[in-house]
């Protein structure tokens, strides 16, 4: 929809409480610059969204009388999580104070107040309904968890998957997993061959920030995951299993671990899809598990270009090119290729990001990018990849758009997709 006017700007007053400021009109930031919003790019605040305070930091909007930028002196800046299968278009705009405090890792989406209700300037990119708040019921899950603990006592990745996912993180994987529908997830790997800025779940002590989760800590076993799995993929609806989860490593690091498995599950069942989401750094690794019968790939990045990847991921006796080439195998055994693409606005949409991403979409015969919202300090980041320039930006939407009329096969979205839709019916909804 199209609002009439922008939304006013939101502030907060440091105890919890929000307010708009009738004075601005809020603006959205895009790289380093704050800029005005479209009326169009504007949606209702999606359910299971929520507001944050950016201590130290004063919004920036647009005079509503004069039409000039300045800063919201009442309070701090305010800005919006969105929930999965949504992409952000710009992010919260203010100015930093010295000393204010690094933002943990969320996403930070502009978000304004119009017609008594929350707006944000993003899009739904996914129809699946799999993570919606309104789908999950605490009651099942916590069913479930008794059930499958009880059915799997000596599972050391199943009591994982309950007491720290599902029951402590409230991990939407997780608990979909002990409500027994759709994808469940597999970690594998407490080691990771990576030094990711905003690594989820591994922190240095003397970073600013701490990690949103704890790591596995153990490596499971392939009659551990087989013993799950194997019934998960039998008879869920829409079943698929992925190794690869934001509470563990990079899973390739036990690739022979998950390569014996996976012909193990096969052994058992034909049914569902096996994924891995990964960072894609053993491309022969990524051979041995398509040859075991691997369905699909997503490999993270929050660039198509070296330059940008590098210094963001930090990688150890891999490089930027083995991610190309984990993907162009997948391709070549018949697989499903996504990448787990972070948006980061005013980064994503340069031209030259453009231009690398197209480049990437052609080599690997990509099938999927899953549009993530970027969880990190949008100033931490920007200043720890040395990135003082964006570049010249085309906008998120128009980027969507541009990218969607080149390459019409495609897909956009945020999950891993099942067999059902691999196969043929992508647009099914199979969620209902």
């Amino acid at each position: 929809m199209s609002l009439p006017s922008s939304p006013y700007l939101l502030y907060s007053d440091g105890k919890g409480n929000i307010f708009e400021d009738r004075s601005l009109y809020v603006t959205g930031r895009t790289g380093w610059d704050a800029v005005p919003i479209p009326n169009d790019e504007w949606i209702e605040l999606p359910d299971g969204g929520c507001l944050y305070e950016l201590p130290g930091r004063r919004g920036i909007g647009i005079d509503v009388k004069t039409g000039e930028m300045r800063l919201c002196e009442k309070g701090w800046a305010v800005a919006a999580f969105i929930p999965p299968a949504h992409t952000g278009f710009y992010l919260s705009a203010y100015e930093t104070e010295p000393g204010a405090p690094t933002l943990p890792l969320f996403c930070y989406t502009a978000v304004g107040w119009y017609n008594e209700k929350f707006y944000v300037p993003a899009v739904r990119i996914e129809q699946d309904i799999r993570q919606e708040c309104a789908g999950f019921d605490a009651g099942k899950v916590k069913q479930g968890v008794e059930y499958l603990t009880k059915a799997y006592p000596h599972n050391r990745l199943v009591k994982h998957l309950a007491e720290n996912c599902a029951l402590t993180y409230h991990c939407p994987a997780a608990r979909n997993y002990f409500m027994g529908r759709w994808e469940c997830p597999v970690p594998a790997s407490p080691a990771c061959n990576a030094n990711c800025i905003g690594c989820i779940s591994l922190q240095p002590d003397e970073e600013p920030i701490v990690s949103t989760q704890d790591r596995l800590q153990f490596k499971p076993s392939v009659e551990e995951i087989v013993e799950f799995t194997v019934p998960h993929l039998e008879t869920a609806p829409y079943p698929l299993i992925s190794f690869g989860q934001g509470c563990e490593g990079e899973p390739l690091l036990m690739w022979e671990t998950i390569e014996k498995a996976i012909i193990e599950i096969r052994k058992h069942t034909d049914k569902g899809s096996i994924n891995i989401n990964t960072n894609g750094s053993r491309p022969d690794a990524v051979k041995r598990l398509c040859e075991a019968g691997l369905n699909s790939i997503r490999v993270s990045t929050n660039s198509a270009r070296r330059e940008i990847y590098m210094p963001y991921y930090r990688p150890n006796n891999y490089d930027f090119e083995d991610i190309i080439e984990s993907l162009k195998i997948v391709s070549s055994y018949g697989g499903w290729t996504s990448i787990n693409y972070f948006v980061f606005p005013g980064m994503t949409d340069s031209v030259a990001e453009y231009e690398a991403l197209r480049k990437l979409i052609r080599e690997t015969d990509l099938k999927m990018i899953q549009w993530r919202n970027f969880n990190i300090d949008p100033d931490w980041y920007l200043g720890k990849i040395g990135v003082t320039d964006t570049g010249d930006c085309m906008g998120m939407s128009v980027l969507l758009q541009e990218i969607r009329k080149e390459f019409p096969n495609l897909k956009y979205g945020y999950y891993n997709p099942p067999m059902e839709r691999i196969k043929g019916n992508y647009e099914v909804d199979f969620a209902h």
